[in-house]
């Protein structure tokens, strides 16, 4: 029993959590540097805005946020299926903590490197876009790392809006098979699985980095 049900919670995994998962990092990535920027921009406005983006996301459950989508926007005439949905509930879940990160990764990039670029001649675009971001990146690798991390578990929460992931796949087979126990532990192993796999990358990937910044 447990093999015939292990491998198809593994490819719900693989063909929906992760497919999922990367999709909503890299769009919630886009979004939560254009926050970040827009949060320590002179502008009030986009600053203000920025901020008040930040408080939302961060204040309110994730949860709470895919049901706003999938079931709250249909009463004002705006259906989305659930796959979207889930994409846009965790792409701005991601823009929210992200750019936050993402801002006090740039703001602990020395001011002498902005003096630097404009001794040089660059502008504030080319500055930021050539040596003040390479820099930030290198900084932010970990916390980013756990976020994505954090999201591959959060994607569980897709479930409930009828996405078929992981944990989707483990509540199909529970309700045929009525081994609720069993399958529920199989998922909870399976997640653990692809964490211990994800971590161990960014372990990887931060080695690296330091040997490059240490030269």
């Amino acid at each position: 029993m447990f093999l015939d049900s292990f491998w198809p919670i593994v490819w719900g995994g693989l063909s929906g959590t992760i497919p999922l998962a990367l999709s909503s990092f890299a769009i919630g990535l886009v979004l939560a540097l254009g926050v970040a920027l827009a949060r320590i921009s002179k502008n009030r406005v986009l600053s203000g805005a920025a901020r008040f983006f930040i408080s939302v996301i961060r204040g309110t459950p994730l949860l709470v946020q895919l049901f706003v989508i999938f079931y709250g926007l249909p009463a004002i005439g705006l259906v989305i299926d659930p796959w979207p949905s889930a994409i846009i509930a965790f792409s701005l879940n991601v823009g929210g903590y992200g750019a936050e990160i993402i801002r006090a990764a740039i703001l602990s990039v020395p001011k002498g490197q902005w003096e630097a670029g404009y001794t040089i001649g660059m502008s504030s675009g080319t500055t930021l876009r050539r040596i003040i971001l390479p820099q930030a990146a290198r900084v932010s690798v970990p916390p980013l790392s756990n976020t994505f991390i954090s999201l591959v578990k959060d994607t569980s929460l897709a479930s409930l809006i009828l996405v078929t992931e992981l944990f989707r796949v483990s509540q199909q087979i529970a309700a045929f098979s009525q081994e609720f126990m069993l399958l529920y532990l199989e998922a909870a192993l399976v997640y653990w699985l692809f964490c211990l796999v994800l971590s161990s990358g960014q372990t990887v990937i931060e080695r690296r980095l330091d040997r490059y910044v240490a030269v």
